[in-house]
């Protein structure tokens, strides 16, 4: 805390030569802000993913983000506001903070001596209405970097055939002396977090699985943070197992993706990435799109229409390729009526 002097004192001299070496060398910390921004768009969940200047056709996907600034920024989420409308043109609706990140190292960069940097990850929803971005921006699929997470076609073949073959011969492994304790054992933690002999497969866990996929040195970003490698992941293996991202930003992604799958259950917010009007159909695929299996038609108009979530417009389109469909729209009424108005769909399997 910085103290007053009293009225009339002399101003501390603090501009010796000294003085500004011992804070040239004190350890500083700057505040970067990222945004997960996800969408769905012809029932494809979508992130937006910016590149640097210069690297547009070859660099690496990154969420958009830059630092806060006290001086420009009033809060920090109006920091992050400002930086994605800089970078992509878009403003932003729901935004929610996510999680704080201060890893030493989570740049990647050798004999790294710059200043340490926190970063505050933020979950943005928006409707989906233009695609382009701007030129540094693009919106991919969300299963591009996770594509283990993917099941509305049925188990991804990269699991048996890839992950849990490599993740068990991992965990089989003896623990390096440097490896943090931990108090479940790598076999145990597999088994939960993939839904492993006789465990179930909780969709929520994305930044779990994401996590031991980097501990086993499966994805890209452990290769470049210099970690084990198994030798027998070579170049087509490794392209299975998702994009890699810009310094941390993958293991952002994965939290939000795995906030917003909670998030649906219990909140509405699953119609802030729906048009103001649409067909139970549309809204079905919207959250298959999200968790990442099929649901059954029946049962999910049954469990959305009993909730009170929707409401009939008295429109029905016609032009849907089949059968006339009814169209409805958020019911804003069940905010008052329950205090967890969500798309409580079950979707764990053994």
């Amino acid at each position: 805390m910085q103290m007053h002097a009293k009225r009339g004192a002399e101003p501390p001299n603090d501009t010796t030569a000294a003085t500004r070496q011992t804070r040239r060398d004190r350890p500083m910390v700057e505040i970067g802000l990222n945004a997960a921004i996800l969408a769905v768009k012809d029932n494809e969940p979508q992130v937006l993913v910016v590149r640097p200047d210069g690297e547009v056709r070859t660099g690496i996907d990154g969420l958009p983000f830059g630092p806060f600034s006290p001086v420009e920024h009033r809060t920090l989420e109006g920091g992050l506001r400002a930086w994605v409308s800089q970078q992509t043109s878009l403003d932003l609706g729901y935004v929610e903070q996510l999680y704080t990140y201060g890893d030493r190292g989570r740049h990647a960069l050798p004999d790294d001596a710059a200043p340490h940097v926190v970063s505050i990850g933020y979950l943005a929803l928006t409707r989906l209405v233009d695609e382009a971005a701007s030129l540094r921006g693009a919106w991919r699929s969300w299963y591009d970097y996770f594509p283990w997470e993917d099941f509305r076609n049925g188990e991804p073949a990269v699991l048996a055939e890839v992950i849990v073959p490599h993740l068990q011969a991992w965990a089989d492994r003896p623990r390096p002396p440097t490896a943090p304790q931990r108090t479940i054992l790598r076999a145990e933690r597999v088994r939960m977090c993939f839904g492993l002999a006789g465990a179930q497969w909780d969709d929520e866990k994305v930044l779990e699985r994401y996590e031991l996929l980097y501990e086993a040195g499966l994805v890209g970003e452990a290769r470049r943070d210099g970690r084990e490698v198994p030798e027998d992941l070579d170049a087509t293996l490794a392209t299975r197992l998702g994009l890699p991202m810009r310094y941390d930003h993958r293991r952002i992604l994965a939290t939000a993706i795995g906030r917003i799958r909670a998030k649906i259950k219990w909140r509405p917010v699953v119609f802030e990435l729906m048009p103001d009007e649409f067909t139970l159909f549309e809204l079905q695929r919207t959250v298959e799109a999200i968790l990442g299996p099929h649901l059954h038609k029946q049962n999910f108009r049954r469990l959305v229409e009993t909730a009170g979530l929707v409401e009939p417009t008295g429109v029905v389109r016609t032009n849907t390729g089949g059968r006339p469909a009814k169209l409805f729209r958020f019911r804003r009424d069940v905010l008052l009526e329950r205090p967890s108005p969500g798309v409580r769909v079950k979707t764990g399997w053994a």
